[in-house]
């Protein structure tokens, strides 16, 4: 740990890596802790798959046509978007359908990104580094864009947070109320497609539905209201992205790999004293009572 201390202290890349994973943490907290109530996992796991494809596009058009403007995090935000409108509006107008329609988006956005990646000119276009990610190649210019869309997914997720709980608690309480589940839905699968841009930098693709459910899921055994679950996640989130960064420096292991790892011996150990010390209520019903309060 004095290690990496000083060289946080002596290195730029390193204090961007570590300003990347506390930005994406924000997000993470706020967004995961959606996605886990609402049981929405899958989705999201779709939606980070399909990310592949705008990155690669993008890369491919920056190299190609010069257009430095489009960096792989803007295509990413672009596919990321146009994913969860896709399978928002099948899982809403066609459930029967939604699995199939999930697979095809996952398989043809990877597709449509490797063959992007493979036919770009130069050296170091690798797939494996956005499947796996790498938080020390964030460039500090990106680290402005990931706080913007941070400001916009948490602003959105706080100023709608009692229409997004209803929504993942008891939807169709919500539609009788007059509540339009439509809209709300398909907004909080944007804000998810624009969290996984922000984790993929830190843990890449495959990762990334770890990042946003495992925290979450460890920090439900422990708190009653939705913000609670919010506020404890993106803390521990924060946590583990900082201690995965400085265990991977020490020991020259993948950063992404090892703030999952991290985090499924939080999951492990949260879940062990759980069930050894059972409450009341348990995870499932996490800021159930909040739902009542959507108007």
């Amino acid at each position: 740990m004095t290690e990496f201390l000083h060289a946080l202290s002596q290195h730029e890349f390193l204090q961007t890596a570590l300003l990347t994973g506390l930005l994406a943490s924000v997000a993470c907290g706020v967004v995961g802790s959606y996605v886990v109530v609402r049981r929405i996992s899958y989705l999201a796991g779709g939606i980070a798959h399909c990310v592949l494809g705008g990155i690669g596009a993008a890369r491919y058009c920056q190299v190609v046509y010069g257009l430095e403007w489009l960096t792989p995090l803007v295509g990413a935000a672009a596919s990321g978007l146009l994913a969860a409108l896709i399978i928002g509006v099948v899982s809403l107008r066609a459930r029967e359908r939604e699995d199939t329609v999930i697979g095809a988006v996952w398989a043809i956005g990877m597709a449509v990104g490797v063959i992007f990646l493979a036919r770009t000119p130069g050296f170091g276009v690798d797939p494996m580094s956005f499947l796996f990610g790498s938080i020390v190649m964030v460039e500090r210019g990106d680290v402005w864009l990931l706080a913007g869309l941070d400001v916009l997914v948490v602003g959105i997720g706080v100023l709608f947070y009692h229409q997004f709980t209803a929504v993942c608690f008891d939807d169709e309480f919500a539609r009788l109320r007059g509540l339009s589940v439509e809209f709300y839905y398909l907004l909080l699968l944007g804000l998810t497609a624009l969290t996984v841009v922000l984790l993929v930098s830190v843990v890449g693709i495959v990762l990334v539905i770890a990042l946003l459910t495992l925290p979450v899921a460890a920090a439900g055994f422990f708190c009653r209201t939705l913000w609670q679950l919010m506020l404890v996640s993106s803390l521990l989130t924060a946590g583990l992205t900082s201690s995965g960064l400085a265990i991977s420096y020490s020991a020259d292991l993948p950063a992404g790999a090892t703030t999952i790892l991290l985090a499924g011996v939080i999951y492990i150990a949260a879940l062990a004293v759980s069930l050894l010390a059972p409450r009341p209520m348990r995870r499932g019903d996490t800021a159930a009572p909040r739902a009542a309060e959507a108007p």
